[in-house]
């Protein structure tokens, strides 16, 4: 048996916008996954705060939104870097010997941003990131993009996280992997869940990463699920990677095991991730121009 890794990924519901609720809850589910034997629990998106957003006309242009008064006080609720919320999980982390996903909105210069932390086994925040592809064709336009993706190492493994939407951009999950990520962890809170499962499959397979997805349940939307970049066995043929796939409503936490020294053995190996590319045909994709029919 090899080095083994355990995920806990959460799929579970919380409270809208009350974030004491969420807290509360979320730090049973830790105590719970740390007794099934995780290493890391990683969360949906937004467990702190809730997903929502004021009721606000989007057919008027983000300048003025940002001016209500609706807005504005939205806005003041997010998160602080000294959240009391936040330390609640430091706290539990270091307690338990465990590592934490745990996200929510969070102050940025302007508007509020999408992120996640990382939390190590001593309560350290090790990464913080903001969501890069914000849903700018819907209310995530009320919200600040982020503009990096991060790895960090955890228990000597190197860790990447994107949000939701940033697994519909190969790009995401390929940043992550030139950045040396080994497991890419994914907080998602939508619907409409089979083509993204498909997705998460395609970003383990071509980066030769670990995928992991935890989303909230109900009729359309769960299917928390992990999946390993290994789909070829030794002599060629064709294996399932799929080592978590939830049912869209069932509350409960799911057990992601990878074994560490088996993916980086075929990491080693096999040819995908950052083996053969030809970076002179790619400058195209640094280019910001958008044209038909892509123009919004």
């Amino acid at each position: 048996m090899g080095h083994l890794f355990k995920i806990a990924v959460v799929q579970e519901k919380r409270d809208p916008d009350n974030r004491q609720i969420n807290t509360e809850k979320g730090l049973k589910i830790i105590r719970e996954a740390k007794k099934r034997g995780a290493d890391i629990v990683l969360f949906p998106e937004c467990w702190i705060t809730g997903y929502e957003f004021p009721d606000i006309d989007q057919s008027l242009p983000i300048e003025e939104i940002v001016q209500l008064p609706t807005y504005r006080e939205w806005s003041s609720q997010a998160l602080e870097a000294n959240s009391k919320y936040l330390e609640s999980f430091c706290q539990i982390a270091e307690e338990l010997s465990i590592g934490i996903v745990i996200t929510g909105y969070t102050k940025g210069k302007i508007k509020p941003r999408n992120t996640a932390f990382v939390i190590d086994r001593n309560g350290n925040v090790i990464l913080k990131y903001d969501k890069v592809h914000t849903c700018d064709f819907d209310n995530e336009r009320m919200l600040q993009s982020g503009d990096e993706f991060k790895v960090c190492e955890f228990d000597g493994i190197k860790l990447g996280v994107m949000i939701c939407y940033d697994r519909e951009y190969p790009e995401s999950a390929r940043i992550l992997m030139l950045k040396g990520a080994e497991i890419i962890l994914v907080p998602n809170d939508c619907g409409a869940m089979p083509p993204r499962i498909q997705a998460l499959s395609t970003r383990a397979y071509e980066n030769m990463t670990g995928v992991v997805m935890a989303n909230i349940p109900g009729e359309d939307a769960g299917c928390s699920c992990a999946f390993s970049p290994i789909i070829w066995d030794r002599s060629g043929t064709p294996i399932n990677n799929t080592i978590v796939l939830a049912d869209n409503t069932t509350e409960d936490i799911f057990i992601a095991e990878f074994d560490i020294d088996k993916l980086r053995e075929y990491r080693s190996r096999e040819m995908m991730g950052n083996t053969f590319r030809k970076i002179q045909a790619y400058s195209d994709l640094l280019t910001a121009e958008v044209k038909q029919p892509f123009i919004r």
